[in-house]
Protein backbone atom coordinates (compact mmCIF):
# COMPACT_ATOMS: atom_id res chain seq x y z
CA UNK A 1 0.00 0.00 0.00
CA UNK A 2 1.29 3.27 -1.02
CA UNK A 3 1.29 6.03 0.99
CA UNK A 4 -0.59 9.50 0.08
CA UNK A 5 1.58 12.85 0.84
CA UNK A 6 1.56 16.07 -0.95
CA UNK A 7 4.18 17.67 -2.95
CA UNK A 8 5.08 20.42 -0.43
CA UNK A 9 5.79 17.98 2.27
CA UNK A 10 7.57 15.40 0.15
CA UNK A 11 10.01 18.75 -1.27
CA UNK A 12 10.51 19.23 2.81
CA UNK A 13 11.58 15.66 3.21
CA UNK A 14 14.26 15.83 0.44
CA UNK A 15 15.56 19.44 2.46
CA UNK A 16 15.39 17.63 5.54
CA UNK A 17 17.41 14.76 4.15
CA UNK A 18 19.56 17.56 2.14
CA UNK A 19 20.18 18.98 5.93
CA UNK A 20 21.91 15.21 7.24
CA UNK A 21 24.54 15.61 4.66
CA UNK A 22 27.89 16.39 7.11
CA UNK A 23 29.22 19.75 6.97
CA UNK A 24 32.78 19.11 5.51
CA UNK A 25 30.92 16.93 2.36
CA UNK A 26 28.35 19.76 2.31
CA UNK A 27 30.81 21.91 1.17
CA UNK A 28 32.28 19.96 -1.18
CA UNK A 29 29.49 19.36 -3.33
CA UNK A 30 29.64 21.89 -6.14
CA UNK A 31 27.53 22.89 -9.05
CA UNK A 32 24.45 20.08 -8.30
CA UNK A 33 21.30 20.90 -8.27
CA UNK A 34 19.20 18.89 -6.59
CA UNK A 35 15.18 17.75 -7.93
CA UNK A 36 11.79 16.44 -7.19
CA UNK A 37 10.05 14.55 -9.81
CA UNK A 38 7.35 12.16 -10.19
CA UNK A 39 8.77 8.90 -11.92
CA UNK A 40 11.31 8.49 -14.37
CA UNK A 41 9.93 8.08 -17.64
CA UNK A 42 11.88 4.60 -19.00
CA UNK A 43 12.20 3.68 -15.18
CA UNK A 44 9.46 3.98 -13.22
CA UNK A 45 10.29 2.28 -10.20
CA UNK A 46 13.69 3.97 -10.19
CA UNK A 47 14.05 5.87 -6.63
CA UNK A 48 16.55 8.37 -7.49
CA UNK A 49 19.51 8.98 -10.32
CA UNK A 50 22.47 11.15 -10.08
CA UNK A 51 23.18 12.54 -13.83
CA UNK A 52 26.40 14.59 -14.16
CA UNK A 53 30.44 13.78 -13.93
CA UNK A 54 31.20 12.55 -10.49
CA UNK A 55 33.55 14.48 -8.79
CA UNK A 56 36.75 12.04 -9.29
CA UNK A 57 36.22 12.23 -12.78
CA UNK A 58 36.38 15.94 -13.17
CA UNK A 59 39.26 17.61 -14.61
CA UNK A 60 39.93 20.76 -16.18
CA UNK A 61 37.36 20.64 -19.29
CA UNK A 62 34.72 20.36 -16.75
CA UNK A 63 34.85 24.08 -16.25
CA UNK A 64 31.47 25.69 -17.29
CA UNK A 65 29.44 22.56 -17.37
CA UNK A 66 25.90 22.91 -16.69
CA UNK A 67 25.01 21.53 -13.08
CA UNK A 68 24.91 18.02 -12.24
CA UNK A 69 21.37 16.75 -11.58
CA UNK A 70 19.94 14.74 -8.25
CA UNK A 71 16.23 13.39 -9.12
CA UNK A 72 14.20 12.19 -6.79
CA UNK A 73 11.05 10.60 -7.51
CA UNK A 74 8.51 11.10 -5.61
CA UNK A 75 5.75 8.44 -6.53
CA UNK A 76 8.37 5.74 -6.74
CA UNK A 77 9.11 5.88 -3.06
CA UNK A 78 5.49 6.32 -2.14
CA UNK A 79 4.68 3.47 -3.67
CA UNK A 80 7.10 1.30 -2.02
CA UNK A 81 6.90 2.80 1.19
CA UNK A 82 3.86 1.82 4.05
CA UNK A 83 4.02 5.41 6.70
CA UNK A 84 5.43 8.68 6.89
CA UNK A 85 8.08 7.26 8.61
CA UNK A 86 9.13 4.93 5.99
CA UNK A 87 8.96 8.04 3.48
CA UNK A 88 11.08 9.81 5.12
CA UNK A 89 13.93 7.19 6.00
CA UNK A 90 13.62 6.09 1.99
CA UNK A 91 14.00 9.80 1.05
CA UNK A 92 17.04 10.28 3.26
CA UNK A 93 18.54 7.02 1.76
CA UNK A 94 17.92 7.43 -1.82
CA UNK A 95 19.31 11.25 -0.88
CA UNK A 96 22.65 9.96 0.40
CA UNK A 97 22.93 7.50 -2.30
CA UNK A 98 22.12 9.73 -5.11
CA UNK A 99 24.95 12.70 -3.47
CA UNK A 100 27.41 9.57 -2.97
CA UNK A 101 27.39 8.65 -7.07
CA UNK A 102 28.42 12.78 -6.70
CA UNK A 103 31.71 11.65 -4.83
CA UNK A 104 32.26 8.92 -6.93
CA UNK A 105 31.43 6.05 -4.98
CA UNK A 106 29.99 3.21 -6.98
CA UNK A 107 26.68 0.99 -6.61
CA UNK A 108 28.26 -2.10 -5.14
CA UNK A 109 30.52 -0.62 -2.57
CA UNK A 110 27.07 1.61 -1.35
CA UNK A 111 25.18 -1.76 -0.99
CA UNK A 112 28.50 -3.05 1.02
CA UNK A 113 27.90 0.22 3.42
CA UNK A 114 24.26 -0.56 3.61
CA UNK A 115 22.66 2.80 1.52
CA UNK A 116 21.87 0.64 -1.78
Amino acid sequence: MSVRMNEERFDELVSEALDLIPQQLAEAIDNVVVLVDARHDEEPDLLGLYHGIALTERDSHYAGSLPDTITVYRDAILDICESEDDVVHEVAVTVIHEIAHYFGIEEDRLHELGWG
